[in-house]
């Protein structure tokens, strides 16, 4: 009799399945993989963010054109934009460099023509391009910011609140595609920008005020 009472509760094996594959794909994902061109991309937009906010803001501690605050915003661009692509390409180049001569010998001492790992290697082009695409789209903010507002002091305000915004978004966006903490990331990427900004600011306002 007990038995025959015994309760049997199917268990559908292929969502079962379906669902653990996904879980495992997950898992087993390599998000250092995302590296080579996140790497680039961060630290582009970044740097162009920053560079070019600070550039502003050191004229605007001695000057209160807006003109001369705009010429130099974007010549910072465009000399920002050159030297991260030609930084970013001659690194990437040398690391490929590096790795392509480990692999010859790591195929001659095993005795594998196998060549398929190069898929793997960086590319320097790649890197190039989206660092120096990147530095332009973090550059373009604080110039826009700053195109359409003739007060001096607000102007400055406004360059200052935006770089902190847009530091926010690319900080949670390279953690979130990086798997990293968010709020450590945008903690250390925005109090780096403010300390760029203070720095070059204050400087430039002594500089100024001594006379050289």
């Amino acid at each position: 009799m007990s038995a025959q009472n015994e309760l049997h509760i199917a268990v559908p094996e292929e969502k079962s399945e379906q669902k653990h594959g996904q879980m495992s794909l997950e898992e087993d994902f390599d998000y250092s993989q995302r590296g080579q061109w996140l790497r680039a991309a961060v630290l582009g937009a970044t740097d162009g963010l920053v560079s070019v906010a600070s550039l502003m803001m050191g004229v605007g501690a001695v000057k209160q054109d807006v003109r001369a605050m705009i010429l130099t915003g974007f010549a910072g661009l465009v000399a920002g934009a050159c030297s991260m692509a030609i930084g970013e390409f001659v690194s990437v180049s040398s690391q490929r460099d590096v790795e392509v001569a480990q692999m010859k010998r790591d195929m001659r001492i095993a005795g594998n023509d196998d060549e398929s790992e190069k898929e793997a290697l960086p590319n320097p082009i790649q890197a190039a391009a989206a660092s120096a695409l990147t530095f332009m789209l973090g550059a373009i903010m604080p110039l826009l910011a700053a195109a359409f507002i003739v007060d001096h002091k607000v102007r400055l305000g406004v360059v200052v609140a935006t770089v902190s915004l847009a530091l926010v978004i690319f900080g949670w966006i390279g953690a979130v595609l990086g798997r990293t903490p968010v709020v450590k990331s945008c903690f250390r990427i925005l109090v780096g920008g403010w300390l760029a900004m203070a720095i070059t600011f204050g400087l430039t306002k002594w500089i100024g005020s001594t006379g050289l």
